[in-house]
């Protein structure tokens, strides 16, 4: 194993990581930008409003995408096993 396998590996988990926590990030973020919309333009300045809601979508987005996250993270792991194989 060279230096390019490392690395290779490396950007494959970078790249595993950033599309399963992805969506869910995407959907705090959407909700947090409508929240502080609503917020701004209503002059409620409740401090709490935030949290709710997010927790309740981001909670969502854990169930709606945990098919797609659990079958991107088992395909990394077996594409890892397979190289592991291979080497030894």
């Amino acid at each position: 194993m060279n230096q390019t396998d490392v690395l290779d590996i490396a950007q494959g988990a970078l790249w595993v990581v950033l599309m399963t926590a992805g969506p869910i990030m995407m959907a705090g973020l959407m909700v947090g930008l409508i929240i502080a919309l609503f917020q701004a333009l209503t002059t409620i300045q409740e401090m709490t409003l935030t949290f709710v809601p997010k927790i309740i979508i981001i909670f969502v987005a854990i169930v709606v995408f945990l098919p797609f996250m659990m079958t991107t993270v088992i395909e990394y792991s077996l594409t890892l096993f397979d190289r592991i194989a291979s080497v030894g």
